[in-house]
């Protein structure tokens, strides 16, 4: 049918309608966007330079008081308490856990396991071997009277009795299974011919209108409505972008005006008044002024000295005064006689040649 043959697009390019939709959008969108991008850029820079000022410091500051708080007290409570009481606390577990264990293992358990395995190789193994040979014997015998009390007789019974049963009721189905069959497909033909009237009813009725509803109306209005859409994204970007180029202007004329009212001239102050003033200040005030306190300081040191050595030797001569001077040490000769004159090669201490 012609409602489903999709319509056909003119070869062109842009139509008419784009060119007078984009113009005035990209003007409305440069004048609304501008003011934000230029409050969005100044947000910008107060935001880095709150970050670098206030919030970074801070920051460093919150990361030393937590480590100070938290991370230190935490890394001495590990190392200096609680590794020393878990040491403390696996030499306990050696000795009053692990040591008595492997005693017991050792001294106990394995004894007792090797008398066990004795008493089950040469007592439990024949006596269980003997009880298997009697009950494979009766085993045999109740196998062999299950087979002819139970097994023979079933065999006759489901040979000669229910299989010629069995068979009558599968001829009866099958007649009625072929009875089935025949409704069904009677039922079936039926269903599909009222499907196919219900389809064709729903398909006037419905579905082509709807199909031209969506075809002629709502498809049109969307491809307006898509084409104002995509124009408003892109003059949206084309605006902010040529926002962006009108506050990095503005930006830079604000940076020179204050370059030029503030910095300049307060670097011109500096360079120009401040340092030949702070010059000339060093050269005829500091510099004689730190002369003459260095020399001040060199005689009050030197004066203080002079006091000390005063003081000392005032002392030293009233101790000596009250107690008297130490007693010079008198030299000792260790190999000459202390009593007596010592000798010499011309006198003699003989009884002999004493004079």
């Amino acid at each position: 049918m012609e409602l489903e043959k999709s319509p056909e697009r003119p070869a062109g390019g842009e139509g008419c309608l784009v060119v007078a939709i984009r113009v005035p959008l990209r003007i409305l969108m440069l004048v609304l966007v501008v003011p934000v991008r230029m409050l969005w850029d100044a947000l910008v820079v107060a935001g880095r330079f709150l970050n670098d000022t206030v919030l970074r410091p801070a920051g460093r500051a919150l990361l030393w008081v937590g480590r100070a708080v938290f991370v230190w007290p935490l890394v001495g409570l590990w190392r200096y308490v609680l590794v020393p009481l878990g040491r403390g606390a696996e030499w306990l577990g050696r000795v009053l856990l692990v040591l008595p264990a492997v005693w017991l293992y050792r001294y106990v358990l394995t004894p007792l396991g090797q008398a066990a395995t004795w008493v089950y190789a040469r007592v439990l193994t024949p006596v269980g071997q003997a009880l298997a040979a009697a009950g494979a014997g009766l085993w045999a015998g109740v196998v062999w009277l299950g087979r002819h009390l139970l097994v023979v007789p079933s065999v006759w019974v489901y040979r000669w009795v229910l299989t010629p049963v069995g068979h009558a009721f599968a001829w009866c189905g099958r007649g009625l299974v072929w009875c089935g069959r025949g409704c069904v497909w009677l039922v079936t033909v039926i269903a599909a011919g009222i499907g196919t009237g219900l389809y064709w009813i729903a398909r006037i009725l419905l579905v082509l209108p709807a199909l031209a509803v969506w075809r002629w109306v709502l498809a049109p209005a969307g491809r307006v409505l898509g084409v104002v859409a995509r124009e408003i994204g892109t003059a949206l970007g084309h605006a902010w972008r040529v926002a962006g180029y009108v506050s990095l202007a503005v930006g830079r004329a604000l940076a020179t005006l204050f370059r030029w009212i503030f910095v300049e001239p307060a670097r011109w102050v500096y360079r120009s008044v401040l340092t030949p003033v702070g010059h000339a200040v060093r050269d005829a005030v500091l510099r004689p002024a730190g002369r003459a306190a260095r020399a001040v300081g060199r005689a009050a040191r030197q004066a203080l000295e002079s006091a000390r050595a005063s003081v000392r030797q005032a002392r030293a001569d009233f101790r000596r005064m009250l107690l008297g001077g130490p007693e010079e040490p008198q030299l000792a000769h260790r190999r000459e006689p202390t009593g007596r004159e010592a000798r010499t090669l011309g006198s003699s201490t003989t009884a002999l040649t004493k004079d």
